[in-house]
């Protein structure tokens, strides 16, 4: 595997578990997968699991959860990938980002989020789909995030997205989704979702994965996750998957590594 950049101010009836066979990336390295399980903070219970499962597995925290931040601290402790998974229009709170509010109130809200929330080390969109759209917004996050040293995910929840766009065009350290797994909850669908994105880490070297701490995704990923080194796979934290992608757009967001 080719060595890893700086991750910030980076500037560029019974289920079966069907292998995939993996394809090596251009470098002669295995392919790339990361995961990372949304909506957490509201069964602490649960959202242990997500933390036995793998270190790494990346959890993103929504701030008006009431235990946001007791799993923050203790994905800390663990060495886990700590994330701020932000509230953006349509989804209300006292935390989210709306098209209506300035951008002084946005700061604000920005501000007390990553307080509920600590050790964060990047950011990705709890919905959004209308103000991902919103590109002065986007603009302002970027710089904002690259000034705090932090990574952007863009969840990509609708494709007039325009968050991993603006943050490519600063060199913020960034991601862009390419599979959720479970907006389908059943485990058949998750399952047919995982293979979908193992698929595509063999087509393209990497992939990026998001869920949710849905029993289906829990157990698929149980099931999955142990068996993807001897199909060939990486499971890895963001900040590796960041340093391989260098902020490129993949076929599926953009055309030559720019995003769309």
């Amino acid at each position: 595997m080719r060595p890893a950049r700086l991750l910030f101010g980076l500037c560029l009836g019974a289920l079966l578990c069907l292998p995939v066979a993996a394809a090596p990336r251009p470098d002669g390295g295995k392919p790339l997968v990361s995961i990372v399980i949304d909506d957490l903070g509201q069964n602490l219970a649960r959202d242990r699991q997500v933390l036995d499962i793998s270190p790494a597995i990346a959890l993103a925290i929504i701030p008006d959860t009431p235990h946001a931040a007791e799993l923050a601290r203790e994905a800390h402790q663990r060495g886990r990938t700590v994330m701020l998974h932000m509230p953006m229009d349509p989804a209300g709170g006292g935390y989210a980002w709306t098209p209506e509010l300035t951008q002084e109130e946005r700061a604000r809200r920005l501000d007390a989020a990553l307080t509920k929330v600590p050790y964060v080390q990047g950011v990705n969109n709890h919905e959004g789909s209308r103000m991902t759209a919103d590109r002065p917004a986007m603009a302002w996050l970027a710089a904002e995030l690259q000034r705090r040293h932090l990574f952007l995910l863009d969840s990509r929840t609708s494709a007039a997205t325009v968050a991993a766009a603006e943050a490519q065009k600063i060199g913020l350290a960034s991601l862009s989704r390419d599979v959720f797994l479970d907006d389908d909850p059943s485990e058949a669908a998750v399952m047919e979702q995982m293979q979908r994105g193992l698929k595509l880490a063999r087509k393209q070297g990497t992939v990026v994965m998001i869920g949710h701490p849905k029993p289906a995704t829990l157990a698929v990923l149980k099931r999955v996750l142990p068996t993807l080194k001897a199909q060939g796979f990486e499971l890895v934290q963001p900040s590796l998957m960041i340093a391989e992608r260098g902020n490129r757009a993949m076929a599926g967001h953009g055309q030559n590594g720019i995003y769309r």
